[in-house]
């Protein structure tokens, strides 16, 4: 199953040079946060394929204007195509603004969703705005990463780690691919495009 992986920078091989074959093959679109919610809609609608968001700290406008078509895996478990995808969105809380999180704040949110993972037995992939702490994280509050986006990895193993928030152009340092305890962790920065086993 090939996944679009988009975060933080609507790209202009999509946005303002669209053709139809740039999509072509592409089985799920997964968003990891701070795009337009229009660049959601236009990619649903060109791609006929599922659009999966989670918001980012930049994402207020989601209110009042959420991306036409497309599917909020925020706080839940989507399941598609046998693949298991829990959203938790967000940044480390540093003003007064939406979708930012304390590392208490986001440990209740994936508490929460403790339930829904025995039930599913696990899941596949982890979509979240935020990276996991210290693992290719800013060292500023507003780009800390999240300890228990580590701890979810160390409990329940999940094949992929789809975050984005720390942009290419933050640091010399950007890593598009990491691995952590058998976990491939990916930064969707603008975009990138990973092949993952399909499920029985």
């Amino acid at each position: 199953m090939k996944i679009l992986v988009i975060a933080d920078v609507e790209s202009p091989y999509y946005w303002d040079f669209y053709s139809e074959d740039k999509l072509k093959g592409i089985d799920l679109i997964i968003s990891c946060g701070d795009l337009a919610p229009q660049y959601l809609s236009f990619l649903v609608t060109l791609s006929h394929v599922p659009v999966l968001y989670v918001h980012g700290n930049h994402d207020g406008c989601y209110k009042d204007t959420p991306p036409d078509g497309c599917i909020c895996i925020d706080d839940r478990i989507y399941v598609h195509d046998g693949l298991r995808i829990m959203g938790l969105g967000g940044s480390m809380k540093y003003h007064t603004g939406p979708y930012q999180y304390t590392e208490k704040q986001m440990r209740r949110r994936f508490k929460k969703l403790i339930p829904r993972i025995f039930r599913h037995k696990g899941i596949d992939i982890l979509v979240t705005h935020s990276p996991a702490l210290k693992i290719n994280d800013g060292e500023d509050l507003p780009h800390k990463g999240f300890e228990v986006f580590r701890e979810i990895m160390d409990r329940y193993h999940p094949k992929y780690f789809l975050h984005g928030h720390v942009h290419k152009s933050y640091t010399s340092k950007f890593k598009r691919y990491d691995e952590y305890q058998g976990t491939i962790i990916v930064n969707g920065c603008e975009r990138c495009i990973i092949e993952v086993e399909q499920k029985d």
